[in-house]
């Protein structure tokens, strides 16, 4: 297969990536919050937050899901939010807690939220308040 899409990468940018790399994700995510804590890890609606602070919030929602909602690692905690700042921090704190996250699309009726829900096993769904 001819893969044209290779001419539109910036230089620098290997066209492979070794899958064996890190362990998991969230050894992944680690690493980099560690080489670069002070650049900007999301923006969204003019609000910035660096490595560092997302690195800060997810241990802090990790240890609330462990402590104070009671989940265990290899639970599935499911993420019923759009494109905002809280979802990377709801997504890295799954990580870290060892848990399994099932995204759900935050547009979905009743019922097909209720159908993925019992599909996946999830335990716990993170909400935005609007929704």
């Amino acid at each position: 297969m001819e893969r044209i899409w290779l001419d539109s990468y910036s230089e620098g940018t290997p066209h492979d990536v070794d899958p064996d790399t890190y362990p998991s994700l969230a050894a992944l995510v680690d690493e980099t919050f560690a080489r670069f804590p002070d650049r900007p890890a999301f923006e969204s609606m003019g609000v910035r937050i660096t490595f560092a602070e997302l690195d800060r919030l997810a241990k802090d929602f990790a240890g609330f899901l462990t402590s104070t909602a009671g989940l265990v690692a290899g639970d599935r905690v499911a993420l019923m939010m759009p494109n905002v700042l809280q979802y990377p921090v709801a997504l890295v704190g799954a990580l870290r807690a060892g848990l399994v996250v099932v995204n759900t699309n935050p547009l979905y009726t009743a019922r097909e939220l209720r159908h993925q829900l019992a599909d996946s096993g999830a335990r716990a769904i993170v909400v935005l308040e609007n929704f």
